[in-house]
């Protein structure tokens, strides 16, 4: 099958396992068919006086049954991996145009709407904030979250500076903090993106890669949730 425009299917590692059934033998090869017309050839024209050991006998059609193993291997592993390919584009297909919960502190935002991510507190804190900067790296609001307890934690920010004006949309920056123990420690924040395209494996060991706004290429082991 094939997918839309927006998925990339690049040159993945399942091509170092594809094996090349419809090539025809080399010169200096033996295909299966021409294994066994050699065994039977033999057969028929060995010394009556001196005819062949059991054992060796045995040991030619071991091989032949080797030959022939491989070759049904050859073709079950190619309709396995066409079989998973098509999984893949299809589960790539359906994320092109979805939203990503993905661990980042930028997000692009839609500022009539706002936008909600998560950050996770490590130990209970009395004192959480998370400053909001645009794109030039400017503070335009904080966000306080106050007295909480280890966990994961939502936050929203509207969209607004500090004056209760509505900014213009783009990337923003949400750097979270939490004092613990006299001192101050950077969280680790969850935020949406949009997936603008998908990869097909061109991530480590063939993974799904999501190409997101504002982002770049996350692998899909990434993904937090989808919504």
């Amino acid at each position: 099958m094939s997918v839309s425009n927006n998925v990339a299917v690049g040159n993945s590692v399942l091509d170092q396992y594809k094996f090349d059934t419809d090539r025809e033998p080399k010169s200096d090869e033996l295909g299966k068919d021409q294994f066994l017309e050699l065994l039977v050839a033999q057969m028929n024209n060995q010394d009556p006086l001196s005819p062949q050991e059991n054992g060796e006998f045995i040991a030619q059609l071991a091989q032949f049954s080797t030959v022939e193993g491989i070759e049904n291997m050859n073709t079950s592993m190619e309709a396995l991996l066409s079989g998973y390919q098509s999984s893949q584009a299809l589960q790539a297909s359906s994320l092109v145009g979805r939203t990503v919960i993905v661990p980042s502190d930028q997000a692009i935002v839609d500022t009539a709407t706002g936008v909600e991510g998560q950050f996770a507190l490590p130990e209970d804190s009395g004192a959480v904030s998370i400053k909001v900067l645009d794109s030039a790296g400017s503070l335009v609001n904080t966000i306080n979250m106050g007295d909480l307890k280890a966990g994961m934690h939502d936050f929203k920010w509207d969209g607004k500076d500090g004056s209760g004006n509505v900014l213009p949309p783009g990337a923003y920056t949400f750097e979270a903090t939490a004092a613990v123990g006299g001192t101050t420690k950077q969280l680790a924040t969850l935020l949406p993106a949009n997936v603008d395209s998908v990869s097909l494996g061109a991530g480590n060991n063939g993974e799904l890669l999501l190409n997101v706004a504002g982002l770049g290429s996350i692998s899909l082991s990434n993904v937090y949730s989808i919504k």
